[in-house]
């Protein structure tokens, strides 16, 4: 009989889920932080909005940024 194969999430540290955002710790936050290129304070107002789950937090960060068309437009100069 073959052994159950770990999940990847088995391989972590007890607690600590990879794909949720805990924004109690430091070293969570710089890393999530870092990933989704943001700043701290940033990805700790998405996490209030949306929770903590990087997806949703991801989104809800690339949705913050996006531009309008007529933005792009104008920064590509093309507007005038």
């Amino acid at each position: 009989m073959n052994a159950p194969q770990q999940n990847s999430a088995d391989s972590q540290q007890p607690g600590v889920q990879p794909d949720r955002i805990d924004v109690q710790s430091d070293a969570s936050l710089a890393e999530w932080a870092k990933k989704l290129d943001t700043t701290e304070s940033q990805l700790r107002d998405a996490v209030e909005r949306v929770g903590d789950r990087a997806t949703d937090v991801e989104m809800d960060l690339k949705g913050s940024r996006s531009t309008t068309n007529t933005e792009r437009v104008d920064e590509l100069g093309a507007g005038n």
